[in-house]
């Protein structure tokens, strides 16, 4: 199955599980907004002046070179102008404050002669310069936040810039996350021979809270397929996703993907990618369940590209597409038709400026220092041979995926 099929079969078959709660804006942000927002009144709410100036009626200027006009009266930010008319006066205003209601127009300060009881205004100024309209950022009843989107600080302004103090959204997905291997140690213990630490789960658990779910680490399972069957259906009583690293490839020793099968079933065993071949997906009760590679780059990559889209599913999220950009590639590389290759590469300027990919040269899988030592990903799609040195290949950048 190839990751596009992959990510399709999501869409069909997963719906969001995560309850909907509402509240205030300061807890709102990178939570995922449940319900459509439409504005209850205008933005702004009424026309004000966009500098500090003299709010005049256009039409009382002279047509052919300067206007001389009395002050006619002062409007500040926060007061009101109900009973404030410009007529043939020049009204001093100041950024913010609501324009005269006959005013159409305001000379920034700075453009003005002024005296104490008149102002002279320079020829050529457009009617309705400097003011802001009622109404011209946001219309009473326009969609201001979309269903699904996950929240911004600029989201939460706009939201409390339209009146709103709370928001309705979605819970954290809780997601049970384990690594599994005899050959697992946790972090800090000592080296037995033949075992190395648990890298996995620190990162699967990082990025996973960096997506915004609620991480439950379970620890390291053993090779035990009894075990893995009984922790595995244990997890999916109080957990809306079950993920693994390592135990789902071909070998004697790989459990999980028995153990999946005997307390639930697969969607789908072995993606068309590389690194990250051996990726399982289905189901144990009601909850989904992914099964990621042991190799931690393989298991970086898809999550990235598989699990990434089944969180949004499950978490109510309208998924915004990663952009990748476009950078010229230094390197040559050949691949495989019919399975989609990431490539760990490090960012450089040419001699002409153009922004060039170089490959890392340690591209196995375990090499953790490719992820750490790189700028990003270069994605070779399916259907390619490879790239040659000066051809454009797509770069997803480590700093803007999570």
């Amino acid at each position: 199955m190839t990751v596009d099929e992959a990510v399709a079969l999501i869409a069909r078959r997963v719906c969001a599980v995560a309850g909907i709660e509402t509240v205030p804006l300061a807890q709102a942000d990178s939570r995922i907004c449940a319900e459509e927002c439409r504005a209850p009144g205008d933005l702004p709410p009424f026309d004000n002046a966009a500098v500090d100036g003299y709010a005049v009626r256009h039409a009382a200027l002279a047509p052919g070179g300067e206007t001389v006009l009395p002050l006619g009266g002062r409007l500040t930010a926060g007061a009101s102008a109900e009973g404030v008319l410009a007529g043939d006066t020049a009204v001093r205003i100041f950024t913010g404050a609501p324009m005269p209601h006959d005013a159409d127009t305001v000379f920034m300060q700075e453009d003005v002669r002024a005296g104490d009881d008149r102002v002279v205004l320079p020829h050529g100024l457009k009617l309705g310069a400097n003011r802001r309209r009622a109404g011209e950022d946001v219309g009473c009843g326009d969609r201001v936040i979309p269903a699904g989107r996950r929240l911004r600080p600029q989201d939460l302004a706009l939201a409390a810039a339209v009146g709103f103090d709370r928001l309705a959204v979605r819970r954290p997905l809780r997601v049970a996350l384990f690594s599994t291997g005899d050959e697992l140690t946790e972090p800090g213990a000592t080296l037995r021979p033949g075992a190395i630490h648990d890298a996995n789960r620190v990162m699967l658990g990082a990025l996973l809270r960096r997506l915004g779910v609620a991480v439950s680490d379970l620890g390291i399972l053993r090779d035990e397929p009894e075990v893995l069957a009984r922790r595995l259906a244990a997890a999916s009583a109080d957990h809306d996703l079950i993920l693994t690293s390592g135990g789902v490839s071909v070998g004697e020793e790989d459990h999980v993907k028995a153990a999946v099968e005997a307390v639930g079933r697969l969607a789908f065993w072995r993606l068309a990618i590389r690194p990250g071949r051996p990726v399982a997906m289905g189901q144990i009760g009601r909850t989904p369940f992914v099964g990621l590679p042991g190799n931690p780059v393989a298991a970086y990559v898809t999550l990235l590209f598989v699990v990434r889209p089944l969180i949004a599913r499950l978490a109510g999220q309208s998924l915004v597409p990663l952009m990748p950009q476009p950078v010229r590639a230094a390197f040559s590389y050949r691949k495989k038709p019919g399975r989609r290759e990431y490539l760990r590469v490090s960012l450089a300027s040419g001699a002409d400026g153009v922004v060039a990919a170089q490959k890392y040269p340690k591209d196995g899988s375990a090499a953790l220092t490719s992820l750490t030592e790189s700028d990003g990903l270069a994605e070779l799609l399916d259907d390619a041979a490879g790239v040659s040195e000066g051809e454009t290949i797509r770069f997803y950048p480590h700093a803007l995926l999570w």
